[in-house]
């Protein structure tokens, strides 16, 4: 599994936000978008900003644990 979003600066304008948001979640939408990526492999999933930085966080949180867990270093 493999998710991808779109971020922007932090001090980027609400509204601009939202808007960004809302085309992307239009994009995702449609029909042949959706198919397209279907045929790829993909599941595309519409999120509200707020939905998208909790899972941000969740997924930060959980693979944090397992990296951990792993005892993997850097080098």
């Amino acid at each position: 599994m493999f998710w991808a979003g779109v971020g922007v600066p932090k001090k980027t304008p609400t509204e601009i936000v939202e808007k960004l948001n809302r085309e992307i979640n239009a994009a995702l939408a449609d029909p042949k978008l959706k198919a397209r990526l279907a045929d790829l492999g993909a599941e595309p999933t519409s999120m509200t900003t707020a939905e998208f930085a909790k899972f941000v966080v969740d997924e930060t949180e959980k693979w944090a644990k397992v990296v951990k867990f792993s005892g993997a270093k850097v080098n």
